[in-house]
């Protein structure tokens, strides 16, 4: 028999009841509750209110998907979506669900096509997720079929809006979304720009990962300088983010929801640390030398002050600038606890040989077991664990305490504040 008490009702009543009694405690500025990262219910909110929402979200490089027909699976946060190549040259995107029973039609990650076939009942559909064909649409001897006003045309793909800057490609459930320069904002541009200046890209490969952790973590992560000059030996005794260089957390000044930390590698190979912050940083070890010098050659390559910016485009983008090697990575959420992150490598197609090897070399870095992308996946890991388990309910984000959004300072949760501000306008959350 079935232990009916350990069902959890997940009935929109219940879950209604659970978002009624999610309450941000009283100090909102300084606090994020537990269940902000645990809730089935909230997540299942943010997925409305946040990816269904008024947000661009990253869904492709063009560079994937250059000729008519190349399509690549993606997703607008947990939803799976298609982005193909049209044959007027435009850019689509459309759920990856099939208007008549609901299967994901396209199983391939990549590839180019002259239309999709659904595999359960063949229901094909053009390049723009137009309805094109039913079999045996009108029955078989006079029986059966569809309705005499079912209409191809009322039955196509759910399609999203798409914008594109310079090669990179967003798409939005919002019909009447602000353009995507407005979206991003003056001060977020300026640096994705530096990376996506109008050049051709080239891909030079993927990684793909799960991590144990609720998805706006990662976003916290990036908008938390506090942590890099902490946890990453490597960059701090390799000078590539140490407290002291000039750094900057820059929020985006409309609604804080996207972020940059950017630093400047100063010009040795090896970090000049003072005396007085080595004894704050337990990951520095002095003397630890790397044996292919060639790992840490900055080949200036940008009209930018910053030598790593590393951008977060809420909800779901984050840009990688780690001094030549490039790349995006795009967060998808999969339950309150539990992430995929998808990560694009990527050049310049003017790029020489002995650049591109540079970049395929320094991109070490990166990645799910890069030098410094396999200790932020164990922190966030160790986080999730803390707040499913533990007894107390609150996390405390007062480094810098009031200031919120842009700071000078690496030792600033600043933007961590800038962003959940936005977060709980979007949501609806009250503070108790």
């Amino acid at each position: 028999m079935y232990n009916t008490h350990a069902i959890i009702d997940r009935t929109p009543r219940a879950k209604d009841a659970e978002l009624a009694a999610c309450r941000w405690p009283e100090d909102a500025l300084h606090t994020i509750p537990d269940w902000v990262y645990t809730s089935e219910a909230v997540y299942d909110q943010e997925m409305e209110k946040i990816f269904r929402g008024r947000s661009w979200s990253y869904v492709a490089l063009e560079a994937e998907i250059p000729e008519v027909g190349d399509f690549k699976r993606s997703y607008v946060g947990a939803t799976p979506v298609v982005v193909v190549r049209a044959q007027d040259g435009t850019i689509s995107v459309f759920e990856n669900r099939c208007a008549h029973r609901g299967a994901e039609f396209c199983r391939h990650g990549k590839g180019n096509a002259t239309e999709f076939v659904c595999p359960y009942h063949q229901w094909s559909y053009d390049l723009k997720g137009n309805l094109q064909g039913v079999p045996f649409k009108r029955g078989v001897n006079r029986l059966g079929g569809m309705p005499k006003d079912f209409r191809n045309e009322d039955h196509g793909l759910r399609k999203l809006h798409v914008a594109t800057r310079h090669g990179v490609v967003f798409a939005s459930y919002c019909a009447d979304m602000e353009s995507l320069e407005d979206y991003m904002t003056p001060e977020i541009l300026k640096d994705f720009d530096v990376v996506f200046p109008g050049k051709r890209l080239q891909v030079l490969g993927y990684y793909k990962n799960e991590l144990p952790c609720n998805w706006k973590m990662y976003h916290e992560n990036l908008k938390d300088p506090y942590h890099a000059t902490l946890l990453h030996s490597f960059l701090v005794v390799f000078g590539l983010l140490v407290a002291g260089n000039d750094a900057a957390m820059i929020a985006d000044p409309v609604h804080g929801r996207h972020g940059t930390m950017a630093s400047a590698k100063k010009e040795d190979k090896y970090a000049a640390v003072s005396e007085e912050n080595r004894k704050e940083m337990r990951s520095y070890h002095d003397g630890m030398r790397l044996r292919d010098d060639r790992f840490l050659e900055f080949v200036k390559e940008f009209d930018s002050p910053w030598s790593v910016t590393m951008q977060t485009i809420w909800p779901n983008l984050v840009v990688q600038r780690e001094m030549n090697t490039l790349g995006v990575r795009q967060i998808v959420p999969n339950g309150p606890n539990s992430m995929l992150m998808l990560w694009t490598m990527f050049g310049y197609e003017d790029d020489s040989e002995e650049m591109t090897q540079h970049r395929l070399r320094q991109g070490n870095l990166m990645g799910p077991s890069g030098f410094l992308g396999l200790e932020d996946n164990e922190a966030m890991k160790f986080v999730q664990e803390g707040v499913r388990r533990s007894s107390t309910d609150t996390n405390i984000i007062k480094l810098d305490a009031g200031n919120v959004g842009t700071s000078s300072s690496l030792i600033s949760e600043s933007a961590i504040r800038a962003m959940y501000s936005y977060y709980r306008e979007v949501m609806g959350f009250q503070a108790a």
